[in-house]
């Protein structure tokens, strides 16, 4: 499987779902997807465009959040049409068009792009975290004093393996040695952030894989760590993810694991 080629194919569909995502930030009409949850007419009609294109062109299937599908076949697409979607309904930029590659379980292609900033992250197995095309140099050890740390969603039922509760009592023991802690409300945004260096690191609970596929091969392509949240493997179906820096995704790990102790 030829992850480069891949790659070229998906940057090329997702260059026609960009301008569809610039035309309708901030005046999307929503559709309702049960209590506090919603999609823009956007997010249907890029993961449409998506799942068609991608189909047609690799002939591989597509898995994604709005119109669901299979984890079954050894190959597949993972799509989030629109990362933050509600950060995109009311025109905040912080959101992003998510596709990753899964062979077998594991990214080996990955793309981020966060048109509202004129960017796009890409990696395929064994490459360099790519910006619009460029190679990056590995991302460094953070100085604390300016260290930002993104933070998912603070809000969870007591169900969830990490619920409010313990998530609230992560974020005050990580506030004491780092002060910038970030909530953006887009998990891509903050992996992608992560691979460029402008988060040390970033803990994320979701357990969808359109939220992190793409962001965990990204950051390993910086050469920084990204694991589940007990520092596992990561997998279709890990809770989370915690990923930063090599020495900052430690420390992360080393809370979490004071915390859940």
């Amino acid at each position: 499987m030829d992850a480069r080629m891949l790659l070229a194919i998906a940057e090329a569909v997702v260059d026609d779902c960009e301008q569809v995502f610039l035309a309708g930030l901030g005046t999307a009409e929503r559709v309702s997807k049960g209590a506090h949850d919603f999609a823009t007419t956007a997010d249907l009609k890029i993961e449409f465009m998506l799942r068609q294109q991608l189909t047609a062109l690799t002939g591989i299937p597509v898995y994604g959040e709005e119109g669901g599908g299979s984890l079954d076949d050894p190959a597949v697409w993972v799509v989030d049409p629109i990362d933050g979607t509600s950060n995109y309904a009311a025109g905040n930029p912080m959101c992003a068009i998510l596709v990753s590659l899964l062979y077998e379980g594991e990214p080996i292609v990955a793309l981020c792009s966060m048109p509202t900033f004129g960017k796009r992250l890409t990696a395929y197995a064994g490459s360099p975290l790519l910006l619009n095309g460029q190679p990056q140099p590995p991302i460094a050890e953070p100085d604390k004093d300016v260290a930002q740390i993104g933070f998912g969603s603070l809000i969870a039922s007591k169900q969830h393996g990490f619920h409010s509760k313990l998530r609230h009592e992560l974020l005050g023991i990580l506030a004491d040695d780092y002060t910038r802690l970030r909530v953006t409300g887009s998990v891509g945004i903050d992996l992608a952030f992560t691979a460029l260096g402008i988060f040390a690191a970033t803990v994320t609970f979701s357990p969808f894989p359109w939220d992190n596929a793409a962001g965990v091969l990204l950051v390993r392509a910086a050469g920084g760590e990204a694991t589940d949240l007990e520092g596992g493997q990561w997998f279709i179906g890990s809770s989370g993810v915690v990923a930063g820096t090599p020495a900052t995704h430690q420390e992360i790990l080393g809370t979490i694991n004071q915390i859940m102790d």
